[in-house]
């Protein structure tokens, strides 16, 4: 209720003051006030509509592309009090001329138009502003209706204070009161900055810097007064994020210290300059630091993955070895070519699957020569028919065939899950058998163990995460860097520039 309140009490005492200063401008030079107001009623009506439609419009979205509209609208807001503030502490002491002088250029057209143009304009400036700021403080107050409250008392004394000095009942000096409004908007505007970048992450939009830093809890208790200033009013959250920390330091700092450094210390135009060329190369510098910063993510899950048998008994490893299967049973491996397949879901993660199909080869699977008893066991607890004990008591000659193929499903290079089906087939001959005869050897298939993939999705969720990270602080962030270091840089040589022009004093803050 209190930001709101603060918001509509600027803002509007802003649009009060255009209206007293240029009404009493008119009314000194004997002219019609109908004019004006056919302007601010212009002005209002259409910065009503612009909030109505971006009401209406973000209620149409679904909820995350809400989130994202509120994040965009807190970013806007952001920018909007930080022109406000700047363009306040440069022109408040000129106000009063600058809009007479403007009012007179108007008349000066011999029409009413011109001033009714000029008055729409500069109320749409402060309505704009307004409805945008409202809207973002609303969709971060925790209740709507206390929040509205505050803006609709913010105004209404504003409108008070115009009436007072239109009437000339009312001193106020507008350096002062907006020096100190500024510092309370600043922080405002910090809390709204750390809320777009909570809103972008809750759309999907921000992954990077999400590391927690430090509870808030304590300053911070859910329902209580403190808990309403800090998360409420100034938009901290009680479990600030790495970058909405930075993100607020970076912004309410500088701005902080512009609000609140003397007047008569500010460094006139060549110190000015100078500070304004050193923050730009520091900010190119940074970014050249962080661009270079020798940063590395890798997955930290060993090679070979772990097989076993349908019975959950580990067996041995299997890895890929370029574009090779290679299988470790008993300290013996053995390798197949692997063919992609492409993309494809695998334990909810998109995953690179690869074939590995094995023709029927010779294998010494088992032993070469086998009892009667181990083929009861080979058949699963019974002679394959043909075979008795009577007429073929053994021993017998086995002759191994494998042949199957195995899938592997990989992910950052990482086996996730492999699984492989194979026909084994021992063929006897001998121990009293008239001809040979082949039985097929029960399920000899595998497959990684479970607990191998847990580890690699655990490792994969923090891999991503981390290659995100990398990415936001080597690549955007110097990107982001070196833009505004280019912008500051743009702005000391236009400070050099302006030097050399004379300058103007400003009037005297007092308005009556």
């Amino acid at each position: 209720m209190l930001a709101t309140f603060i918001i509509g009490l600027r803002e509007g005492l802003e649009a009060a003051l255009i209206v007293s200063i240029v009404a009493t401008f008119l009314r000194r030079h004997g002219h019609s006030l109908r004019p004006m107001w056919i302007g601010v009623g212009l002005g209002i009506a259409l910065s009503a509509l612009v909030g109505i439609a971006i009401t209406v419009a973000e209620r149409a979205l679904s909820q995350t592309a809400q989130e994202a509209m509120e994040g965009i609208i807190g970013f806007i807001a952001t920018a909007m009090v930080t022109t406000m503030v700047l363009w306040m502490a440069k022109h408040s002491r000129s106000m009063k001329h600058d809009l007479e002088h403007a009012a007179s250029i108007a008349l000066a057209s011999g029409t009413s138009r011109a001033l009714v143009v000029m008055a729409f304009l500069a109320i749409v400036k402060e309505g704009f502003e307004t409805a945008v700021l409202l809207l973002a403080t609303f969709q971060a107050a925790g209740n709507a209706v206390y929040a509205a409250t505050g803006a609709i008392l913010g105004l209404l004394v504003a409108v008070a204070l115009g009436i007072g000095l239109y009437n000339g009942g009312l001193r106020l000096n507008l350096a002062r009161f907006f020096r100190y409004t500024s510092i309370f908007l600043v922080l405002v505007a910090g809390g709204l900055l750390v809320t777009s970048l909570r809103k972008f992450h809750e759309a999907g939009w921000l992954n990077a810097g999400q590391a927690r830093t430090i509870d808030l809890s304590w300053l911070a208790p859910v329902g209580s007064v403190r808990g309403t200033v800090v998360t409420g009013i100034l938009g901290i959250p009680a479990d600030p994020r790495l970058v909405e920390v930075l993100a607020y330091a970076a912004y309410v700092l500088p701005m902080m210290a512009f609000v609140l450094w003397p007047a008569h210390r500010r460094p006139g135009p060549q110190a000015r300059g100078r500070l304004q060329l050193t923050a730009g190369v520091v900010c190119m510098a940074t970014a050249a630091g962080l661009a270079l910063y020798p940063a590395s993510v890798s997955m930290g899950v060993p090679a070979p993955a772990p097989i076993q048998n349908p019975d959950g008994t580990a067996v041995g490893t299997v890895a890929v070895v370029g574009n090779h299967l290679v299988i470790t049973k008993a300290g013996e491996a053995s390798t197949a070519p692997l063919s992609s397949q492409g993309i494809t879901q695998h334990a909810g993660l998109a995953t690179t699957i690869f074939v590995a199909t094995q023709k029927p080869v010779d294998a010494q699977i088992g032993a070469r020569s086998l009892t009667l008893t181990d083929v009861t066991r080979l058949s699963g607890g019974r002679l394959p028919v043909g075979i008795t004990a009577a007429r073929n008591p053994g021993p017998f000659t086995a002759a191994w065939t494998s042949s199957g193929s195995a899938r592997v499903w990989q992910i950052h290079d990482t086996i996730l899950d492999a699984r492989n089906d194979t026909n084994t087939v021992v063929t006897l001959s001998g121990g009293g058998l008239s001809h040979p005869r082949t039985i097929t050897v029960a399920d000899s298939s595998w497959s990684v163990t479970p607990q191998r993939q847990q580890q690699v999705a655990r490792a994969v969720q923090t891999y991503e995460a981390q290659l995100i990270d990398v990415n936001f602080w080597t690549r955007l962030v110097p990107a982001l860097l070196v833009l505004a270091g280019l912008v500051t840089v743009g702005f000391a040589a236009r400070t050099k520039r302006l030097h050399r022009a004379p300058a103007t004093q400003p009037e005297s803050a007092l308005i009556s």
